[in-house]
């Protein structure tokens, strides 16, 4: 179910509408590009590592990081972040160790493994990229146009989360 239909009955006309046409596109672009890297690391044969765990590795880089600033650095915005950390780990894309100055704090970075998993997802994105600009899909003054759009709405959303409360 998206979230429009699970949202009660409003007006389909105006901003409003717009608003949660807009919404429920945010969620199933998201939605679309998991399946998009699943798809491309099923054609490749990975199977060991899910579209969300990818993502995470792409999204690190060559950061260090603790499982608290996946959060906050906006790598990651999942409830199951341990989750995904620990099996990670295990699968040997990522090292760990304890953090010097807080010992209850792990940080984490990618191992070989997961830089090459880094790499496949930035190849896909660099061939999907390529192929919107060639194909004359999305020209480079939407692109920056949705880009500063999705930003604003991004700050506005993060006031909310600050000041409303």
């Amino acid at each position: 179910m998206t979230f429009h239909q699970a949202t009660t009955p409003l007006s389909k006309t105006g901003y409003l509408g717009d608003y949660m046409d807009m919404l429920g596109m945010v969620e199933r672009l998201h939605r679309l590009l998991l399946d998009v890297i699943k798809d491309e690391f099923e054609r490749l044969g990975l199977l060991d590592i899910n579209s969300v765990q990818a993502l995470l590795l792409f999204n690190i880089g060559d950061n260090e990081v603790t499982a608290g600033e996946l959060k906050s650095r906006g790598y990651y915005q999942g409830s199951n972040v341990s989750y995904n950390l620990k099996k990670l780990v295990e699968a040997g894309y990522m090292h760990h160790q304890k953090c010097q100055i807080d010992r209850r704090a792990v940080r984490v970075r990618l191992t070989e493994k997961g830089r090459e998993i880094r790499a496949t997802v930035g190849d896909l994105f660099e061939r999907h990229s390529v192929g919107l600009d060639e194909k004359a899909i999305l020209d480079k003054n939407a692109m920056v146009y949705m880009n500063t759009s999705l930003r604003t709405l991004e700050r506005y959303w993060t006031d909310q989360i600050r000041y409303i409360y």
